[in-house]
């Protein structure tokens, strides 16, 4: 990365789903790969790069529960799969000598650490890669809520949503070519207007807590070192007080 970073800390937030890539199911491992050769490239410029990862490309508690598995065991079962792609994070990066952690809402202690908040804040101050896994530990709570959970308690100055398109639309673009695309939005638009943005959770979690939040396409090449050196890429979401 040869921009100077605009950001010391943001928070990353990853599908299951980017992870497949042409993959039908489990992890694409080129796509891997290339998601991180863009994170360490961001954590070699200074910046301070924490991540969450879904599990969707492994397991949706959700989808079983809707077939009648009880909905907390089909929960926990997608906590784990997140922790299956830290894991997979993990070693990508330590392979391109990133020094990354994994920290886990459940405790896991034989492959990876327990979340401590201030255990978390160490690693990330020394410049390590943190990987939080898990979600929130809880049923009924999504990896977005996770995200902007984490992305409060470590005081990130950016959350960043990875998608397989290029921001905020008010539709589907891949079905619908006229949908609006939003450049800039608030997050009290976001929820007005039914945006898929985030969960609600997540959204009025960032929204109280003043985080802004910026979604790009993951399958662009370098965006994610362009949104840390402070490029207007994706789409950006505020509380609205911002000049």
């Amino acid at each position: 990365m040869s921009q100077t970073p605009h950001y010391r800390r943001i928070l990353l937030k990853l599908s299951g789903e980017a992870l497949l890539g042409d993959e039908p199911c489990g992890i694409d491992p080129q796509l891997l790969g290339r998601l991180a050769d863009d994170v360490g490239d961001v954590s070699r410029c200074g910046v301070q790069v924490a991540l969450v990862i879904g599990g969707g490309n492994i397991f949706r508690g959700a989808a079983l529960a809707s077939d009648g598995m009880d909905r907390v065991t089909g929960d926990h079962m997608g906590m784990l799969a997140t922790v299956m792609n830290a894991l997979a994070m993990q070693d990508a990066l330590e392979r391109r000598s990133v020094p990354t952690r994994v920290m886990s809402a459940l405790k896991i202690n034989q492959v990876c650490e327990d979340y401590i908040r201030r255990r978390a804040l160490r690693h990330l101050d020394k410049g390590r890669v943190t990987i939080f896994a898990a979600g929130t530990g809880n049923p009924f709570f999504t990896t977005d809520s996770a995200a902007s959970l984490r992305a409060v308690e470590i005081g990130a100055e950016l959350l960043v949503k990875a998608t397989k398109v290029d921001g905020v639309f008010s539709d589907d673009p891949v079905t619908n070519p006229s949908a609006r695309f939003y450049k800039r939005l608030t997050y009290d638009q976001a929820i007005a207007e039914r945006l898929k943005v985030m969960d609600t959770t997540a959204i009025v979690l960032c929204r109280d807590n003043g985080i802004p939040l910026r979604i790009l396409n993951i399958y662009e090449a370098g965006a994610l070192t362009r949104v840390a050196a402070g490029e207007d890429i994706g789409s950006l979401v505020v509380t609205g007080n911002e000049p």
